[in-house]
């Protein structure tokens, strides 16, 4: 029976009262995986059924003989790993609750949806601490202005920014790309999607390469996204009566885009979102601006190829922060690094004391040791998940906070003081749970026993009367045993009969009259008396009021801390801060880093540096020492572009992958791994390094490099920091270096950006007579009778040579195949010695074609190649003569 028969189906009278509640709730949830609490299993059945045992690779079975109604199922208890990985995988999950206990009802147990699990609302217990499950929306209103907005619901982060102008929607999507969201909302008008609801797990086609690696995208109702609907929801839920007081004045966009998250999370049930407190409006603007081109090409945060090793990332390399909120906030300063100079100097005048004084550093980082996930506690607390242990997990962080206070108001840098200052050590709360539950608590609340005595005197004497009960029952047994004269006669309890007398079959002569048999087994029966069921009444009265009572306090504990969420969230974003500074000062002090001197000028100049990530490596697997290298750039007062020749494998990716690591480290506030380093603040950073094509949507290697690059060539600034790498090679040679020509013209005239340029165009280095701010430089080799030694090491001047043939030699290609390419290099070679002129570093006139270039001189030289002039008789060879010099006159017929 399919799901699209639902409805019918849930009417029909022929199918179980169960049945009848699952095609209900599945017609109001066709878009989701219907999950129904049957017992202590999940149960799922028919299309989701086949799916789910599908993807989790479990037992169909079926409800009917025929099997015409596939079902499977997964315990209750163990849920929680098969939803997480449906999750991951994309799909969207309805749980279907028994709102009902089924011990107390006659007849069927009222169930309905309480909650609808979505990539990106779910709290995935696996995900890192120093990940975030971005649930994310995107709108474009009607003045064509983008607006953004994401929430973390594990942390209560929320965050919205908007983009203005005829590029808003691009913008939009590179953010996206960046953030790289589990789940994003639009409307089909906003994104030109298809508007029908799919199957969790079905993701929309796009044609923007950020919204690309965004696998679930769920399209909403078109009223949602709008201002009417969306912007009263957003002050209702923080009870403003006006959007300035959260920094939306004047941002419609991205205030909408924020309604919309709530209307979401709401619809799906996920609570009343009580620790999502703030919400923090950002300008990209006002940070340095890495595309999520450059994001990826720089491996800031994840490994460039799927599969590879974290360890290959700049975040891996800079972690060695002591809480998961600090872990967090590395990955997000590495995404936004600071453009403001009133913050990266506060920040590296405090690492700088830090750095310098081991004793006060280290108090500060071990009065983190015990600190856990504030946030993600907090989040837990708001969505109902936190037990006894999680609350006094909390506690225990709690109780971390006044030494951590202590351990920073020693440091003396203003930053640090504002930190100490700022952090609330929370000693109100701590003392709150300390006192309401016990020291060690059970893993729930049904376990009781969960709150301290002496809190409630009510609960105090339910205890009591729980405790002697159990202790008169104990009196009841021996008791009855002298009585009957039976020594191996039991008073027992299960949930099902209670309290109950078992006497073996061996003594059923000797059971005494009064006794009432309640259950016959096959070595034993089973009795009670009045007596055994007054006692039986009174304890479980007990119990049960007792769990109520303790329940009662519990919920109103959880009342109390959500209440102070703004408070434990402003507590949690200082020690994150904390945590950050103290892990650049703690890690710069290990590596022997360096203060870099970070001002206004158009300078990048750093002296011996090294790659922090491919240094590490090395020292971690011991394979060697990370050769340094220097660089100076100036646009103004030196050369703005270093155009780079060298042969392959001898560092040019590095040396540029390095230059864009370290500028980010110092606007970060982090120390930098070179001698001396002094940095004119970037505004942007732009990467051309590498290529990957995208034959699903009709890109070649290409065509992607040409978009890439057509992005920085029309955005950039002055300011900005261009590294491009052999441009050009995706196509014809003579293509390639046109435009290559042409770009690095452009960089140096049009836009004057601090750039570095690798190529294998040996004629770019003849730009060097023509453009004064361009200085060659090369990767240097030292070449031997046994081949080439790669050196490592950038210096100035041009390269003379490629050395292309012997890379291939030590990559292992026949010996076959490298002579003969190097005997057909040698005819090119001749053919090209003097194919560059001096045109090229003219302006060539209208009707002057520039002879390297052109197809006309191509057929020239080819028939030039193609003939055999030791076989020419004189006259042919005047023939060929005459006929080339009127092919040149006269150009191509």
């Amino acid at each position: 029976m399919a799901n699209d028969t639902a409805y019918d189906a849930a009417q029909d009278t022929s199918l179980t009262p169960v049945m009848r509640q699952y095609f209900a709730a599945k017609q109001a949830h066709p878009d989701c995986l219907m999950f129904c609490r049957i017992g202590d299993f999940y149960e799922l059945f028919y299309d989701d059924a086949i799916l789910v045992a599908r993807e989790l690779q479990l037992t169909l079975t079926a409800r009917d003989k025929e099997k015409k109604q596939p079902m499977c199922g997964v315990p209750y208890h163990a849920a929680e790993v098969y939803l997480q990985r449906l999750l991951r995988k994309g799909y969207r999950i309805a749980l279907c609750e028994q709102m009902e206990d089924p011990k107390t009802v006659k007849g069927i147990v009222k169930r309905e949806v309480t909650r609808v699990l979505t990539p990106g609302t779910a709290i995935d217990p696996s995900l890192g601490a120093g990940d975030s499950n971005w649930l994310a929306a995107v709108v474009v209103l009607k003045s064509g202005t983008a607006g953004l907005a994401m929430v973390d619901l594990s942390t209560g982060d929320l965050r919205a920014t908007e983009f203005p102008g005829p590029n808003a929607f691009a913008q939009a999507a590179d953010e996206l790309g960046r953030i790289r969201p589990a789940e994003l909302l639009y409307t089909a008008s906003g994104l030109g999607l298809s508007a029908q609801p799919t199957l969790a797990g079905e993701s929309e086609k796009t044609e923007d390469s950020g919204l690309d690696a965004i696998r679930t995208k769920t399209a909403v109702d078109e009223y949602v996204l709008t201002a009417e609907y969306a912007l009263p929801l957003v002050r209702q839920h923080f009870k403003v009566h006006s959007l300035d007081g959260l920094g939306l004045a004047a941002h419609e966009a991205a205030a909408v885009a924020v309604g919309g998250l709530l209307h979401y999370l709401r619809s799906t049930k996920q609570g009343a979102l009580e620790h999502v407190t703030q919400l923090r409006f950002y300008e990209r603007s006002g940070s340095l601006e890495l595309d999520a081109v450059s994001v990826r090409n720089l491996e800031l945060v994840d490994p460039l190829f799927s599969g590879e090793s974290v360890q290959t990332t700049l975040c891996y390399t800079l972690d060695a922060c002591c809480t998961p909120m600090g872990k967090r906030l590395l990955r997000a300063t590495l995404l936004r690094p600071s453009l403001e100079l009133t913050e990266i100097e506060p920040r590296l005048e405090a690492v700088a004391e830090a750095h310098a004084d081991l004793l006060r550093r280290e108090s500060v980082r071990r009065a983190m040791d015990n600190i856990l996930d504030l946030e993600r506690l907090l989040g837990r607390v708001a969505a109902d998940s936190a037990g006894p242990r999680e609350t006094m997990a909390l506690a225990a962080t709690l109780a971390c906070l006044p030494e951590l206070r202590r351990a920073v108001l020693a440091l003396k840098a203003p930053r640090w003081q504002a930190l100490a200052a700022e952090l609330d050590p929370l000693e109100d709360l701590h003392e709150l749970i300390t006192a309401t539950v016990v020291a060690e608590p059970p893993a729930t609340l049904a376990d009781g026993n969960v709150i301290r005595p002496g809190l409630h005197a009510e609960l105090d004497e339910l205890r009591e009367l729980s405790h002697s009960g159990r202790q008169a029952l104990i009196a009841i047994e021996e008791r009855e045993r002298q009585r009957t004269g039976i020594g191996s006669l039991k008073v027992r309890y299960n949930t099902v009969f209670g309290y109950y007398i078992e006497i073996t079959k061996a003594n059923a002569r000797a059971v005494p009259a009064d006794y009432e048999r309640k259950q016959t087994l096959v070595n034993a029966e089973r009795f009670t008396t009045p007596e055994l069921k007054d006692y039986e009444n009174r304890i479980l009265t007990a119990q049960d009021r007792s769990l109520e009572i303790e329940r009662r306090i519990f919920a109103e504990l959880r009342a109390q801390l959500l209440a102070a969420a703004s408070r434990i969230r402003d507590s949690a974003r200082r020690i994150a801060e904390i945590d950050l500074l103290s892990n650049f000062a703690h890690l710069s002090a290990l590596r022997g880093w360096t203060r870099p001197q970070v001002d206004d000028s158009t300078a990048l100049e750093f002296v011996q540096a090294r790659h922090p990530v491919v240094e590490r490596r090395m020292e971690d697997s011991g394979i060697g020492r990370f050769i340094p290298n220097s660089l100076y750039l100036d646009a103004q007062n030196g050369p703005s572009i270093l155009l780079m020749t060298g042969p392959n494998m001898g560092g040019k990716s590095t040396y540029l992958r390095m230059a864009a690591l370290l500028v980010i480290m110092a606007q970060c506030g982090c120390f930098v791994p070179a001698e001396r380093m002094r940095l004119g603040l970037v505004d942007r950073i732009y990467t051309r390094i590498g290529a990957s094509d995208n034959v699903a949507r009709g890109r070649s290697t290409f065509m992607v490099e040409m978009t890439e690059t057509a992005a920085i060539l029309n955005t950039a600034t002055s300011r900005s920091l261009v590294l491009l790498d052999e441009m050009g090679r995706g196509t014809a040679t003579y293509d390639g270096l046109s435009l290559a020509w042409a770009t690095v013209e452009h960089l140096h005239n049009g836009i004057g950006a601090r750039s570095l340029f690798a190529t294998h165009y040996h004629e770019l280095t003849l730009l060097s007579e023509k453009l004064p701010r361009l200085q060659n430089v090369r990767v240097s080799v030292k070449e031997s009778a046994s081949g080439i030694v790669f050196l490592h090491t950038v210096e100035p001047g041009a390269a003379s040579k490629s050395y292309g043939i012997e890379v291939a030699r030590l990559a292992g290609l026949p010996q076959s195949v490298i002579t003969r390419a190097r005997e057909v290099l040698k005819v090119h070679e001749r053919a090209e010695k003097n194919s560059v002129s001096a045109s090229l570093l003219e302006e060539p006139a209208p009707s002057l074609q520039m002879t390297m270039f052109t197809p006309l001189s191509q057929r020239v030289v080819d028939r030039l190649a193609e003939a055999d002039i030791n076989s020419l008789t004189p006259l042919e060879a005047l023939n060929l003569l005459a006929d080339l010099r009127r092919e040149l006159k006269d150009g191509p017929k």
